[in-house]
């Protein structure tokens, strides 16, 4: 499933192609589930005609914005990507929207189709975007508020809490996986149980992992990275933990694996007790 990183890379995938750009024709399958119900002639209405104004990522979610008041949103789902086509592009089976300008097809393609695709109309932000908890980089995610949210899930598997995104907006498994790792705390700990130290050290490495996997995923300045993970490092958990004998990349135990909160989960005995 596309985390935080990964969603900030598919949102400048489109906006740094078509920036600017007139929207001609909108092509939708009017029964995909990822539409909800939102005909395709109602895409066309608030959509052809304006041009690709700007954009942007918070959580798992994108928001793009055409002319002064139509607000595209795009939840990527597990297997939902955001694609660049020419303009003569023919839209295959699972390629949901297609957004066709003068020189590009902007495509949303959804092969298991747990997206989804929203669209508002108006001058301010609609309400399901402003409903994004505060992202883990901003000055309001603080240690303060993870302890108390811990606390009030006290006795959940912390690797469950931190997939919640009333709290860890664009977290995802392999996401909590390697923050669960670098602060050594076990993913099948209670939250409850967590000292003040391991707070403060969850909290930390939530951040650094979401800071450098946007680094990495995502790119910097003007260049976007040619494919998705590319630049993640080998010293991370990421690359080892779904080998078949997988070790840890710090100790060099075999990782183990388990179905934690209805996700497989991974970790490294020899750093993370239980």
């Amino acid at each position: 499933m596309p985390e935080l990183a990964e969603v900030e890379f598919f949102r400048r995938r489109w906006q740094e192609a078509a920036a600017g750009e007139r929207v001609l024709r909108v092509l939708a399958h009017a029964r995909a589930r990822p539409l909800r119900g939102l005909a395709p002639s109602t895409l066309r209405r608030a959509l052809a005609g304006k041009r690709l104004r700007s954009s942007q990522a918070a959580a798992k979610q994108i928001v793009f914005r055409f002319g002064a008041d139509a607000w595209l949103g795009v939840h990527l789902g597990m297997s939902g990507e955001l694609r660049v086509e020419g303009p003569d592009y023919a839209p295959g089976r699972h390629d949901h929207l297609a957004l066709f300008t003068g020189r590009h097809a902007l495509i949303f393609a959804d092969p298991r189709m747990f997206g989804r695709l929203q669209l508002h109309t108006g001058r301010a932000a609609p309400a399901w975007w402003k409903a994004i908890a505060p992202p883990l980089l901003s000055p309001r995610f603080t240690i303060a508020a993870v302890a108390a949210f811990l606390r009030r899930r006290a006795r959940a598997p912390i690797k469950a809490v931190l997939l919640m995104q009333e709290r860890f907006p664009g977290i995802g498994n392999w996401m909590a996986d390697e923050a669960l790792w670098r602060a050594a705390v076990h993913p099948q700990r209670p939250a409850g149980s967590l000292a003040p130290a391991e707070i403060r050290a969850l909290w930390r490495e939530c951040r650094w992992v979401a800071r450098h996997a946007l680094r990495v995923i995502a790119g910097r300045g003007g260049r976007l990275p040619a494919d998705l993970n590319v630049g993640i490092p080998d010293s991370w958990l990421f690359h080892h933990r779904w080998e078949a004998g997988g070790r840890c990349p710090r100790t060099g135990v075999l990782l183990r694996r388990a179905e934690i909160g209805g996700r497989t989960t991974c970790w490294s005995p020899a750093r993370q007790k239980p």
